[in-house]
């Protein structure tokens, strides 16, 4: 999906309640955030007349993190083909590999008195090809300690560190993010742009949002307290005291607050931080589906009448959705009895079942609807995941269209009009210009309208209409006939499936003018 706007790393997320056992005697400690010292400066549910009393309680807790870090660089020499280009450790002219130091700043917060800290992964992960040499925890009296990485998790952008001191560290604890309400004021704290112990306040603004990145974990408290670089990773307060959110990342067209950030919520970080401490390997469900939300667009070609789950774009063969007989163009409803919806994604269930269990899986298909059963998956790592290619680059520029064949068939006017596009039908000739193999059937697009909903949706010259409404499409006249049938049905949209060369089939759903 793209955006207008960066969803920019800013510096935050969140946990719920946990025990911590510490080294030092029980009882002997109290959380900064103990509920007693905490109804005394905010007497009653809602906002204080100042939020200093509740700042001053829970502020210490909040620290600062610094890491040092070596990066690989590509040197740059200035007599790079030249015949002075070997000289001054060139290689064969070129400027050959350096490393340069690099440092980041974000926030955390301690968990318990013998001093773990939460914190993002982003805030304590090297740049590219660089390798993290140490890391400096500051507290808010200006005293620094090294800290040791307990652990760390990619998929869900959390991080535990470990400082050790002479004397007890103060604290925080973790609330319970379920009974967040949009309306809620809560206050940030954390280190924007490096500089310490910077607190704002707002609102809730909305719960578990989902920004579109179709990750696992997009499922965030929304906030307009603001929240800029260097806030991430630090806490998200409501006005018990309780960290609810772990601040995560912004929404901004300039890398500035303007009002929209993110925080993970405790009841998705505390589990994870928990496991982290513990040393405990985290593992994910995974069924091999890449999946999209089913927009207005995709319900109204699909004559739903309503939003109602995902849509299936492909399925990863040998994987446990292929193997429960699961297609690209399901739409499913509901994951083990747990409705998906834009609050409770398809990714999220999935990544918070175990992987060897079996689950029923609601679909609807073609208008029908059926219950799966399938083995749900170990899912692999980030790393593994970044190296599936589901976008690789488009290249060549085929000289095709209705002027390079004599026998083309020009698009109908309907198909003009209510599509944007022209199109004609794929020959053996055509397959071998756009890279697909002779099997392959359908229309090619010769010409899009620039003022379409198809252009808008990406469609391009050189694409292939494979299928309509799931209906296989080989002439302009059966696109025409699909057109026809679907203004007949007063649907608004059409369901086409997409061939584009080096990529996987893709559902684009496109308005009808």
């Amino acid at each position: 999906m793209r955006y207008a706007y960066g969803v920019t790393t800013a510096l935050l997320l969140a946990g719920s309640a946990l025990t911590l056992a510490t080294g030092f005697p029980a009882g002997a400690q109290v959380a900064q955030n103990d509920s007693a010292a905490i109804e005394a400066v905010v007497p009653r549910a809602g906002a204080p007349a100042s939020f200093a009393d509740l700042t001053q309680l829970l502020q210490p807790a909040v620290v600062n993190i610094s890491t040092r870090q070596r990066v690989k660089v590509q040197a740059q020499n200035p007599f790079a083909g030249t015949p002075f280009g070997d000289m001054f450790g060139g290689q064969g002219g070129g400027g050959g590999s350096q490393t340069r130091e690099a440092q980041s700043l974000g926030s955390g917060f301690l968990i318990s008195s013998d001093g773990y800290i939460v914190t993002n992964n982003h805030v304590i992960t090297a740049e590219g090809q660089g390798e993290v040499e140490s890391i400096t925890v500051t507290m808010t009296d200006g005293t620094d300690y090294p800290a040791k990485l307990v652990g760390k998790d990619a998929a869900s952008d959390l991080a535990v560190l470990k400082i050790t001191g002479t004397k007890p560290f103060p604290f925080v604890k973790f609330g319970d993010s379920r009974h967040a309400r949009v309306g809620d004021w809560v206050i940030a704290i954390g280190n924007p742009f490096g500089l310490g112990g910077t607190v704002t306040q707002g609102i809730i603004s909305a719960v578990y949002r989902n920004t579109g990145t179709g990750s696992a974990y997009d499922r965030y408290l929304q906030t307009d307290a603001s929240i800029n670089r260097g806030n991430s990773g630090g806490p998200m307060f409501d006005m018990h005291g309780n960290v609810i959110g772990i601040n995560n990342a912004i929404f901004s067209p300039t890398g500035g607050s303007v009002g929209i950030g993110f925080a993970i919520p405790a009841d998705t970080a505390a589990p994870i931080v928990d496991k982290l401490i513990k040393g405990v390997a985290i593992e994910r469900g995974y069924l091999g589906v890449r999946i999209q939300p089913l927009s207005d667009d995709l319900a109204a070609s699909l004559g739903l009448a309503k939003k109602r789950g995902e849509f299936i774009q492909a399925v990863e063969p040998g994987q446990g959705a292929a193997k429960a007989g699961l297609q690209a163009g399901d739409v499913v409803l509901s994951v083990d009895g747990k409705d998906v919806t834009p609050e409770q994604s398809l990714s999220y269930i999935v990544a918070n079942t175990a992987p060897g269990k079996h689950v029923a899986i609601v679909i609807i298909r073609n208008s029908q609807q059926m219950t799966l059963s399938a083995l749900v998956g170990k899912r692999p790592s980030e790393e593994e995941l970044a190296k599936q290619s589901f976008d690789p680059d488009q290249n060549g520029d085929e000289d095709f269209g209705p002027n390079s064949n004599g026998n083309a068939h020009h698009a109908g006017p309907s198909i003009q009009q209510a599509l944007g596009v022209a199109v004609i039908p794929v020959t053996p000739q055509i397959a071998r210009q756009l890279g697909v193999g002779e099997e392959v059937h359908g229309v090619v697009i010769t010409e899009v309208d620039e003022s379409s909903d198809a252009a808008a949706k990406g469609l391009q010259r050189g694409d292939i209409v494979l299928s309509a409404n799931y209906k296989p499409i080989t002439t302009s006249a059966e696109l025409d006939a699909v057109v026809k049938q679907a203004k007949a049905e007063n649907r608004e949209a059409v369901l086409l499936r997409i061939q584009r060369r080096g990529q996987p089939p893709f559902y684009f759903p496109i308005r009808l003018h």
